[in-house]
């Protein structure tokens, strides 16, 4: 068993999938209708058969209650792992991603974490963890 695909739920699709592509540098891999919204998937730069992360419409019920919780608590919806969270953390701020924590070292792992514009939290981590 391996993991295929993770989400993220967001507010407007549109909005995600630039800031997931032109901001975080993730390439796009599925933009299908479907009805009113649609499937989009984007992966990592150069891995086209690896995990995809799915760009989730938030328009379930359950969905608000559960993001507005874990935004007010700071709690990140995930974490993507990086090679150099001090390096990235300069170079989203330079994009003028705003963060609610700087980076932090955290026993043998360093994370920060930023607004993805679309109502989560995520956390980018260095270290022994990933």
């Amino acid at each position: 068993m391996r993991i295929i695909y993770a989400s993220v739920m967001v507010d407007d699709q549109e909005r995600a999938l630039r800031f997931y592509t032109e901001v975080l540098g993730f390439e796009l891999k599925h933009n299908i209708p479907m009805g009113e919204h649609r499937w989009i998937t984007v992966v990592n730069t150069g891995e086209p058969s690896g995990v995809e992360l799915t760009i989730e419409p938030a328009s379930h019920p359950a969905a608000a209650p559960f993001r507005d919780a874990l935004m007010s608590d700071g709690i990140p919806w995930t974490a993507f792992g990086v090679e150099d969270v001090d390096a990235e953390f300069e170079r989203l701020k330079a994009e003028g991603v705003e963060f609610t924590q700087p980076p932090t070292q955290m026993g043998e792992i360093k994370t920060a974490v930023f607004n993805d514009t679309c109502g989560n939290l995520i956390m980018i981590m260095q270290g022994a963890m990933q």
